[in-house]
């Protein structure tokens, strides 16, 4: 795995910009426009202002550049704005535009230029009347050019935040916001990659949205070598590949490795001859990124020393919903442990950093989480065993502790004390 600085230099002044962000995978949205600032030369500072689970971001980068890139990789956000104006009031607002360069506003207002402008409101919905009438207020801005509603060279949007109560919207916005549309962002990926329409699937495939989540994570980029240690049916390598890497991967899964027996489809028996992960990446227009799979135990490592691989993304097993084959030592499982998970439980190695740590619900009693670790020494002989000598890791025993939990009945207890307590 490859080192990556994060500390570098940054212009003097940077422009600010506002990222409109999708309600989902609230916990991983941080991480990754993170991870994909660093990516492309940016890096994310003290002054920038996510407001927790807002869907509007204030975000200080580079360079228009830099945003383009950044919009070119993320699921996590819709559309990025050059932000002119913010106020939590329509007086405050115009203030802030009026105060914003006029050089900076001329470039996109001449008289040959064409433009529109849309109105974004969240939790609230309002009336045309009522767009139309905010639309007026901006007369002041000193455009020249002529409105064109169907192909405009420069799209400007005033967004309004409501707040995320549905239950209790306010008569008046908390912000709003004016700023030039720079770009979108990948959403249309979540659909064009849907597990539904993909040609091979198993049980447990990993939901496409999450795969480019995962690999923004771990930023992956063109001509990098990806490895998945527990494959599957591919998914995260469909991911990586669409990002321009090459694609490695082992399962100890023989049949769902190269797709034989039984189908995972509702009403298809048996898997067809060319349901395979290559197939998966063929379907995509990826076959080229495709380097080989391999049947491998990941308890048993087969690797030569040394570094093979730019990125490692995988969603370990769990042993809930696939048969699953366990070899190597075993080791004793403890018991009694009824807390699920601590901060103690993350994965600990001398040779890795933790660069995130986010948890998605699954259920009311059940969570997985997504930890982004980025190498920052040399392995070393000494290094081999350290993490084993660690308290920390004592607790945990591999996923067999969740499986033995999983089915113990400790998840209905939860369950059951958790309703109770709501009554």
């Amino acid at each position: 795995m490859r080192t990556v600085a994060v500390a570098m230099a940054l212009p003097c002044s940077l422009n600010r910009y506002l990222l409109l962000m999708a309600q989902e995978h609230l916990e991983f949205r941080l991480p990754e426009i993170k991870s994909l600032l660093s990516l492309f030369g940016g890096q994310f500072t003290n002054n920038q202002e996510t407001y927790g689970k807002s869907p509007f971001w204030i975000l200080s980068i580079p360079s228009e550049d830099t945003a383009r890139n950044l919009m070119k990789r993320t699921v996590c956000a819709k559309s990025i704005f050059e932000l002119w104006g913010h106020g939590k009031s329509p007086e405050e607002l115009y203030s802030s535009l009026k105060n914003y360069p006029v050089e900076k506003m001329v470039p996109f207002l001449h008289s040959d230029s064409t433009y529109k402008i849309k109105i974004h409101t969240f939790n609230k919905t309002l009336t045309q009347e009522e767009k139309v009438k905010r639309i007026d207020a901006l007369e002041f801005l000193p455009f020249e050019g002529r409105v064109n509603l169907k192909e405009p060279q420069h799209v400007f949007s005033l967004l309004e935040d409501y707040g995320l109560d549905p239950n209790c919207i306010p008569e008046n916005p908390h912000n709003i916001y004016f700023g030039r549309w720079i770009a979108d962002g990948q959403r249309e990926l979540i659909e064009s990659y849907s597990v539904k329409k993909r040609h091979f699937i198993g049980n447990t495939s990993m939901d496409a949205g999450l795969s480019f989540i995962m690999a923004n994570h771990g930023k992956v980029k063109e001509n990098d070598i990806v490895f998945d240690p527990f494959v599957g049916t591919g998914g995260l390598l469909v991911a990586s590949a669409h990002f321009g890497a090459y694609v490695y991967g082992t399962d100890i899964d023989y049949n769902t490795l190269h797709g034989l027996g039984k189908a995972s489809r509702k009403n298809q028996k048996w898997r067809g001859p060319d349901e395979n992960i290559r197939a998966n990446l063929r379907q995509y227009g990826l076959e080229k990124h495709y380097l080989d799979v391999l049947v491998s135990d990941a308890s048993k490592p087969a690797w030569r020393k040394g570094t093979h691989f730019d990125a490692i993304i995988t969603d370990p097993p769990y042993g809930i919903r696939e048969s699953t084959r366990r070899t190597g030592s075993q080791k004793e499982i403890p018991k009694g442990i009824e807390k699920w998970y601590t901060e103690e439980l993350v994965p600990w190695h001398p040779c890795l950093r933790l660069i995130s740590n986010c948890e998605q619900k699954l259920s009311s009693h059940t969570a997985r989480r997504l930890i982004t670790m980025e190498k920052v020494k040399t392995f070393e002989n000494r290094d081999q065993y350290s993490h084993l000598l660690s308290d920390q890791s004592l607790p945990y025993q591999g996923h067999n502790s969740f499986r033995e939990k999983y089915f113990s009945g400790i998840t209905k207890r939860i369950a059951k004390e958790e309703k109770s307590s709501q009554e």
